[in-house]
């Protein structure tokens, strides 16, 4: 019997071999046959020779989150051959080297292996020893594809438009994946191959597949930022990049000239502080970062949230602490990221959960800024931001970048006094005026000691609490601003996670409600925590509270707003660096309650 459209296939080679544009050309062109897809690289964080490995993960009912077992896996590294054959489930298909020298290695008997002469058929494409390398990546496309039944038309289209920018190497690309094909056709049986694939007419016609990272830059970008300053950190380094190139094309005057800035700095610090001035005077601002460079930034976090200027942090998280593991991902930022500085700070958090949302918040986390007058973080990770997701096509915001508060020149005729940290609403949140608006009662120190109402220096016991008093006000405010919880599936159980987990728990939803254990699943957008989360956990029998890193960390910031909760939930952490996975969310509930 066939499983058709619903298996998962995993490549390991090794990092730096060239595999990455060949895996990229596999998974396009199964979008492009309209099959939901996703694919995630998992790669070492050297430049060259360690074991790396791409997991795709087909589904036609959408079911996305990695797999912890492989239907289909591609050996070509000798140095995990044998971990790779012990990777496959069993009833699944091992495609592998035949040229590998491995002495320890055996076929198993509980697996289809299928052994693959690479350097027989490359030898035939090409007689460059450095070509073939690359080639030998674009002939197990070739086989894989035939054994699955994919129509190799679209094959060779996703081939001429993945090298458009280098229409030098298309022929000889699209001659090793026929060899790779024509090699299947005639030595291995495509009829008994257990896994296939099938067209699925116009899924994807209102789809894209993306990173994260473009998604947010092009959010950014539609958002209004002019101003960028950023030090290279991976996995953050592509929204800078990408935004960078969509600028230099999209934001230009009239004249041809730049409008926009971006600014590779000398380290951390002064990106944020460089954000932070630019914020002050008006643009728009942001620095994407991750992990290490979200701690070094925390003195000037401090600055944005005590002086009340306009800021973004865009942390694309990795595995901590310390260096950690650059190259896999991890939620363990959630706490820095909430009170970053010493202190009494609580920062605005967002919590982008697929490309959609990272596009969207791009505007969103500036116009929070602006609004709240305050440091914004958004928090996307690894897995999100650097592996491909399917995502509907973007949408441009009807609604008008939201300036905040700002007192022009008309407006401080107006009024007989300008204080620039008054709380004329009521609400926390201030006016301010910009630098070189003309007129006499604009101007006014901004400063990251104690001041009062009209920003003049205070070391008045009583205005510092009062002013303490206000930006929490602010940071209750900001509630009704930022964007809302989703919920979705009815049952009394619950289920509370945030970010990339997104796909893996919906995943367990579907398997928990074929058990009959309906499911209610909050999916946290943004901190701070909305009072709708409350009555959520209170409404259930019992809430799981799912997230990828070790020490709980959202469900300490629920339990410190509503300690009184601490019976109704249980925690599901998970802390390895790999994306999350739905089958070991459902052991983990199994597990508790067991």
């Amino acid at each position: 019997m066939k499983t058709i459209n619903d298996f998962s296939i995993t490549i390991g080679t090794i990092n730096g071999s060239g595999s990455q544009s060949s895996n990229n050309i596999l998974v396009r062109t199964l979008f492009h046959m309209g099959l939901p897809v996703s694919g995630k690289n998992l790669f070492p964080s050297n430049i060259a020779g360690l074991p790396t490995w791409f997991t795709i993960r087909i589904s036609a009912e959408g079911h996305l989150s990695r797999k912890d077992e492989n239907d289909i896996v591609i050996g070509m590294n000798a140095d995990s051959l044998i971990k790779d054959q012990n990777s496959t489930k069993k009833s699944g298909v091992f495609i592998y080297n035949i040229d590998l020298k491995v002495p320890l290695f055996k076929q198993r008997d509980d697996i289809l292996c299928i052994p693959i002469p690479f350097k027989q058929i490359v030898n035939e494409v090409s007689d460059s020893i450095k070509l073939k390398k690359l080639l030998t990546n674009m002939i197990y496309v070739g086989v894989i594809s035939q054994l699955l039944g994919i129509d190799i038309d679209v094959l060779h289209k996703t081939i001429q438009k993945n090298f458009s920018d280098k229409p030098q190497v298309i022929d000889i690309n699209v001659k090793a994946i026929n060899a790779g094909w024509e090699y299947a056709e005639k030595n291995l049986d495509y009829k008994t191959f257990p896994y296939k694939v099938k067209f699925i007419e116009n899924a994807n016609d209102n789809k894209i597949l993306i990173d994260g990272n473009t998604a947010s830059a092009i959010g950014l970008l539609f958002g209004g930022c002019s101003f960028m300053s950023w030090y290279p950190i991976t996995p953050s380094s592509s929204v800078a990049e990408m935004f960078h190139a969509y600028s230099n094309k999209y934001r230009k005057t009239t004249d041809g000239k730049n409008n926009f800035a971006i600014v590779q700095a000398e380290d951390e610090l002064a990106a944020i502080s460089m954000v932070i001035g630019a914020g002050w005077t008006g643009a728009r601002a942001v620095t994407p970062t991750s992990g290490p460079g979200l701690s070094l930034m925390a003195e000037a976090a401090g600055l944005s949230y005590f002086a009340e200027v306009p800021a973004v942090i865009w942390d694309v998280q990795r595995v901590g602490p310390s260096t950690g593991l650059p190259t896999r991902t991890m939620q363990g930022d959630l706490l820095a990221a909430y009170h970053l500085s010493h202190g009494d700070t609580k920062h605005i958090v967002l919590l982008p959960a697929n490309p959609n949302e990272c596009y969207e918040f791009g505007k969103t986390s500036l116009d929070l800024a602006e609004r709240l007058q305050t440091l914004v973080v958004v928090l996307s990770d690894l897995d999100l931001g650097m592996n491909y997701w399917i995502s509907d096509r973007f949408q441009k915001s009807q609604e008008a970048l939201d300036r905040g508060k700002v007192y022009r020149e008309d407006d401080l005729i107006d009024h007989p006094e300008f204080a620039r940290y008054q709380d004329v609403d009521g609400d926390g949140i201030p006016y301010r005026t910009l630098p070189g608006t003309y007129h006499p009662k604009a101007a006014y120190f901004t400063r990251g000691t104690g001041h009062d109402e009209r920003a003049l220096y205070s070391e008045d016991n009583e205005n510092f609490r009062k002013l303490m008093n206000r930006l929490a006000k602010k940071h209750e405010t900001a509630k009704k601003y930022v964007p809302q919880p989703i919920v979705q599936g009815q049952g009394a159980i619950g289920l509370i996670a945030y970010g990339s987990s997104h796909p893996a728990v919906e995943d367990l939803q579907n398997i928990l409600l074929k058990e009959g254990n309906a499911t209610s699943y909050m999916r946290i957008r943004a901190l701070p925590l909305v009072e709708e989360i409350k009555h959520f956990i209170t409404k259930n029998d019992i809430t799981y509270v799912i997230e990828q890193n070790r020490d709980a960390q959202l469900m300490r910031v629920l339990l410190a707003e509503w300690p009184e909760l601490h019976a109704k939930v249980k925690s599901i952490t998970q802390y390895d660096g790999l994306p999350l996975a739905a089958n070991y969310l459902y052991g983990q509930f199994k597990e508790l309650n067991s």
